[in-house]
């Protein structure tokens, strides 16, 4: 398929961007078509990929004597940094592999590739100096923390793909999304333990939860060009037992990763703080799971959205053990 030139349409917007969005708003108009490919425009996704980080260096702060340290301000603003460079990156990668399929697609025929905003050369620049960026952050951290780092682009790289080979391309996501946790916690610890890769797979059921929700507002047109999803895998009638299952994975696995990290030594005041996080992060669940509608698209991407919050809350309680 021939490479479709740059348009000057530096105005035009993403039909499935938040209306009055800062890029649309504010944004220089010849950067906003980097940072729409970026999804500057929607930042829910580097939330969901920044939580996971929070939680991981709380953890690993709750579960040391010595609680937070100075370094650990460090550790978060650098996730936080690298989460809304890699994330840039990554969607930029997913936009290049996926631009025939995105034509096809009502939400997504308006994405700067195949709209013809941005040339795939030019996103392979922009990808890059987004993933430098990122690198040079990433090697501000420990030896361990940067093997994590470095072995997450394996991921990241396949994830694209998944969903033309599997109906599962929502675990590959959860394998990436939810590294930092491993990294954050390493970049703390300097080492793994088992309570760190227990709270990665919380994670990745976590995930499998709101990206299942996420997916079905494109199940028609997923199954118009063969793209494969839990949602198409599950169908209306089926998410709502997924989602309980995913839930309770979600939850137990969060709970044992706290149990693992704070039993050896721990007081009761963090603990009895930390698993508080956890049953408010899955009442969080469950109030999403009770107001689905599958077949209401706008709910659920609000539902979708408000994951952050559920993860917030959890990232909270994790940090509030670490100080009490």
């Amino acid at each position: 398929m021939p490479e479709r030139a740059e348009t000057p349409e530096a105005d035009q917007t993403v039909a499935d961007a938040p209306p009055g969005n800062w890029v649309d708003r504010f944004a220089p108009p010849l950067t906003r078509p980097y940072l729409r490919l970026s999804r500057a425009d929607r930042p829910i996704g580097t939330w969901l990929l920044l939580i996971p980080c929070f939680w991981g260096v709380a953890l690993a702060a709750a579960a040391d004597p010595g609680g937070f340290r100075l370094w650990d301000l460090w550790i978060a603003l650098g996730c936080t940094l690298g989460a809304g460079l890699m994330r840039g990156a990554g969607c930029t990668w997913n936009d290049i592999t996926d631009r025939d399929f995105d034509a096809q697609v009502a939400r997504t025929r308006s994405r700067p590739i195949p709209s013809g905003q941005v040339s795939v050369r030019n996103a392979v620049i922009w990808m890059a100096v987004q993933s430098l960026a990122g690198a040079a952050i990433l090697f501000s951290y420990n030896s361990t923390a940067i093997a994590l780092g470095v072995a997450s682009l394996v991921l990241v790289a396949i994830y694209p793909f998944a969903k033309r080979f599997t109906w599962w391309p929502q675990v590959f996501l959860g394998l990436a999304f939810n590294w930092g946790a491993l990294v954050a916690w390493a970049a703390h610890a300097g080492s793994l333990s088992l309570a760190p890769v227990v709270l990665w797979l919380a994670g990745i059921g976590w995930t499998l939860f709101y990206d299942t929700i996420y997916a079905h507002q494109d199940k028609e047109d997923d199954a118009l060009i063969g793209v494969k999803s839990t949602a198409r895998l599950f169908g209306d009638a089926g998410t709502v037992t997924a989602l309980r299952l995913f839930l309770a994975v979600a939850v137990l696995l969060a709970a044992l990763a706290v149990l693992l990290a704070l039993l050896p030594q721990a007081g009761p005041l963090p603990l009895v703080m930390a698993l508080c996080g956890v049953w408010a992060f899955g009442w969080h669940l469950a109030w999403q799971l009770g107001r689905l509608d599958t077949k209401d698209t706008a709910r659920c991407l609000m539902l979708f959205r408000s994951n952050r919050d559920a993860g917030l809350i959890l990232a909270l309680f994790l940090a509030g053990a670490a100080m009490v």
